[in-house]
């Protein structure tokens, strides 16, 4: 069993800073990829960042974080998306994921957290 845990969600001026953490806990080996999620109100989920756990260790983001946001993981098995420059349009719910990496490249997000919320104001 995996389960996936979000913190760190708050509300936050435009321009402000907030640093979102995901600690996974159960049997952690059955993922190497793991990525951050958002749901805004009446929109569809957005895919926001991706980082490896192994191998090249690689990370990509979305294009609504890139420049803004930074994804990383550290070895007690927590991940962190770490948001500067936050806009009203970050406002979301945000969703810690992981699974494993495919022959592909693609993570395949198995396993879920239940979400922390962003809210951001003028």
């Amino acid at each position: 069993q995996v389960q996936l845990r979000e913190s760190g969600g708050d509300s936050a001026q435009t321009g402000g800073s907030l640093r979102l953490s995901c600690t996974g806990s159960g049997y952690t080996y059955n993922y190497n990829c793991m990525g951050w999620f958002r749901r805004a109100p009446g929109r569809e989920r957005e895919w926001v960042a991706r980082i490896d756990l192994d191998g090249d260790r690689s990370i990509a983001y979305g294009a609504s974080a890139a420049g803004r946001f930074t994804i990383s993981h550290d070895n007690a098995n927590t991940m962190y998306l770490q948001m500067n420059s936050l806009k009203p349009e970050d406002t979301a719910v945000y969703y810690c994921a992981a699974g494993p990496r495919m022959v592909t490249g693609n993570c395949r997000y198995a396993y879920w957290g239940q979400g922390t919320q962003v809210t951001v104001s003028s």
